[in-house]
């Protein structure tokens, strides 16, 4: 009896209580429930063994030192495989060649909701770049291959330099920036170029608005957004708020353009005359953009990085621009943007070996990619562990890019590295198996021509806050830019060159 009274009192202060406190005791019962029920799992025989701590101690540490977390999580277990719980949802970690191997070639491992659980960086809008039937995420799926062809590519060639032209002269004959501002915001232009439409890309104001909101819905990936995206908290609230706003910027543009009836040579009408419903078209500018935009920004900024300390490399670099330049008939009095501009598409991706290795050895040394899948299929083995059906499974790319028994030194920026053949899937900068990166091709066209822009257009080294010459390490626990920690950034110190831009 005693029990019955003191349970109706306390029932009584909770009914009473305001909803703050209501709420809150709810979030920790949950919490509770979760570090309970994440302790208490059943494991298989052959499932990969667990971390030894409670699960609920991998959740910050996974968001926010991914890498120092997997490597430890490696050396606590013993085991090249390992399992944790964020919440409710088990974790796979895997490494190892065969593991690499089975990883990038099971069919039940799917990336698309492998990405949205343990990411939740893109702006989510349900059916549209989330929830999405098969047959639009195929549907976007070719058409961002449409995009890449090669006369819609070579089309894009003039703006992206013309793009690229504007900005660099907005920076002045000298001074010094941070490649991950500066590098990364005329990437995010040239890619807005490549993947939107002229309303967009052409207004100024509109671009940096929309960087903005992206970086929001960055900053606001945490944890609980992620993990609990139904908790009204100031991050959830800040990324929908953006996601709402990036959402109607868009869909405005393409009403502009639908009541306009004027045709432009850009990637948006080439989906409006395909007649795709405005649901495709919303959800490929929303998600590819951001998707394409921060991994090609991420490598432009440490590719201007690296050659900025590596001065031979930059110099073999100039000299490979300068004789596509020479084949071609222009002066040299003619501005470089509109001499770049005549070089043709096949040019740019078959004649610049030099270019193809810089950006092969600064994707491998500086992206830091945890590839993310979850099994829709039935259980299944990776090198000898049980996957079962619903778990998700991770496979870092440090595991064979910073491998030193594939690539000697591997902190160690050198373009100049043997290819490793021997060893599948050694390389993987670009996706593997039947998951390859779709942008690769535009990614690449890209990185060439705005890297062409800012070689012969200016001279840089990388400097330290106090001006001196330093060669800053990638940073992989950063899982966005790779960025190095505050007190050990580089500027890059420019000063324009005699060309014209």
């Amino acid at each position: 009896m005693p029990y019955s009274i003191g349970l109706q009192a306390a029932a009584n202060a909770f009914l009473s209580a305001g909803f703050a406190t209501q709420f809150t005791f709810g979030v920790v019962i949950f919490l509770l429930i979760a570090l309970i029920t994440s302790t208490v799992q059943a494991d298989e025989a052959d499932s990969p063994p667990p971390l030894p701590c409670f699960s609920i101690f991998a959740i910050l540490p996974f968001f926010r030192r991914r890498y120092d977390f997997l490597n430890w999580g490696f050396q606590a277990t013993g085991h090249s495989a390992f399992q944790f719980q964020l919440l409710r949802n088990t974790v796979i970690v895997v490494s190892g060649e065969s593991a690499r191997q089975a990883f990038f070639t099971a069919k039940g491992l799917d990336l698309t909701e492998g990405f949205k659980i343990l990411s939740g960086a893109i702006p989510m809008v349900r059916g549209v770049t989330s929830n999405l039937e098969p047959r639009r995420i195929a549907m976007i799926h070719k058409r961002l291959g449409q995009v890449q062809h090669s006369a819609p590519l070579n089309d894009l060639i003039p703006l992206i330099l013309d793009d690229s032209r504007r900005i660099m002269e907005s920076w002045g004959t000298s001074g010094r920036f941070d490649p991950f501002e500066s590098i990364y915001s005329l990437l995010f232009q040239t890619t807005l170029r490549s993947l939107s439409c002229a309303e967009i890309s052409d207004d100024p104001i509109t671009v940096e608005r929309l960087k903005k909101l992206y970086d929001t819905l960055d900053n606001g990936t945490t944890p609980a957004t992620i993990l609990l995206p139904w908790l009204p908290a100031p991050a959830m609230i800040k990324k929908l708020w953006a996601t709402k706003e990036i959402y109607d910027i868009v869909t405005e543009a393409i009403q502009e353009r639908e009541k306009s009836g004027i045709s432009h040579n850009d990637t948006l009408q080439m989906l409006l005359d395909c007649g795709d419903e405005k649901l495709i078209l919303v959800g490929f500018i929303m998600g590819l953009l951001i998707a394409g935009a921060r991994a090609t920004g991420t490598t432009a900024s440490w590719l201007i990085t690296f050659l900025g300390c590596h001065p031979e490399w930059r110099k073999k670099a100039v000299s490979e621009v300068e004789s596509l330049l020479a084949s071609t008939q222009t002066l040299a009095s003619d501005s470089l943007s509109s001499r770049l501009a005549t070089i043709p598409l096949d040019v740019w991706e078959l004649e610049t070996p030099v270019l193809d290795a810089i950006i092969k050895e600064t994707t491998r040394v500086a992206q830091p990619h945890t590839a993310m899948r979850r099994n829709l299929g039935p259980p299944l083995y990776i090198d000898g562990k049980l996957v079962p059906t619903g778990a998700y499974v991770i496979y870092p790319f440090s595991d064979v890019h910073l491998d030193p028994m594939l690539y000697p030194d591997p902190w160690k920026f050198d373009p100049g590295r043997d290819d490793v053949k021997h060893v599948p899937f050694a390389y993987v900068g670009w996706g593997g198996g039947k998951t390859l990166c779709l942008g690769t091709r535009l990614a690449k066209v890209e990185l060439k021509l705005v890297t062409a822009m800012f070689l012969l257009g200016f001279r840089h080294t990388v400097i330290d806050k106090h001006g001196h010459k330093t060669n800053p390490a990638p940073n992989w626990n950063d899982i966005l830019l790779c960025r190095p920690p505050a007190d050990q950034t580089g500027y890059v110190d420019y000063e324009r060159t005699d060309v014209s831009l």
